[in-house]
């Protein structure tokens, strides 16, 4: 498992595990960040991630995305 600001552009990975408060990991669930789903990551810059998620772009900040683990999807 790795953090999401890890994750090269063009990956697709599967959510293991988001971190932080009841209220936070329902609002990255609402997002799409649930786990189990797979999403594709589309840039990082400086940990501050836009990935693809059910065909919607969403930005999430250095550390809201230091929150959530991912696998690599195997190709």
């Amino acid at each position: 498992m790795l953090p999401l600001p890890l994750i090269e552009a063009g990956s697709v990975v599967t959510v293991r595990k988001v971190g932080g408060s009841p209220d936070i990991k329902n609002h990255m669930e609402e997002l799409g960040f649930a786990v189990g789903h797979t999403i594709k990551v589309v840039t990082s810059v400086n940990g501050n991630t836009i990935c693809d998620v059910k065909g919607s772009r969403v930005a999430v900040s250095k550390e809201m995305s230091s929150r959530i683990m991912v696998d690599p999807v195997a190709e």
